[in-house]
């Protein structure tokens, strides 16, 4: 399965996008903490920095802090435990993507409803990819 989060707005506290399945179906949309520029030198700011844009396989584990099983991007280089679950403000996010629906600024709705959304969607699937790119060109 191949899921593409692409990038719709960057804005200095918090980055929005839209999930979508391999068939380009909207899934929900997302919610980051602020986008950096890593190729042009920004650095990563523990807990406050979006996800590099890439290709990350997705595995299903056991989350600790949940109590429940959600999916874990591996392979982020720099970044470790960067899970996909439920939050509404990017208060609720130590650097992993929230999902659910962008109906006010800089907030999501519905998280749990997304969330649960997505976990149906990926299933008992075992190879699961997820591409990260944005709208807008690095600089």
């Amino acid at each position: 399965m191949k899921l593409t989060l692409t990038r719709i707005a960057k804005r200095p506290d918090y980055t929005i996008g839209r999930l979508t399945d391999e068939k380009g179906e909207r899934i929900c949309d997302t919610l980051e903490p602020a986008w950096r520029d890593y190729e042009g030198g920004e650095r990563k700011v523990p807990g406050k920095s979006a996800v590099p844009e890439g290709t990350y396989r997705v595995v299903t584990t056991m989350s600790p802090r949940f109590g429940r099983y959600l999916p874990l991007l591996v392979g982020v280089p720099g970044f470790e435990g960067i899970r996909i679950h439920a939050g509404n403000t990017v208060e609720d996010t130590a650097g992993c993507i929230l999902v659910g629906e962008n109906l006010y600024v800089g907030r999501l709705m519905w998280s749990r409803i997304a969330l649960e959304k997505l976990m149906k969607l990926i299933g008992d699937e075992k190879e699961i990819y997820l591409t990260i790119k944005n709208t807008w060109s690095n600089g």
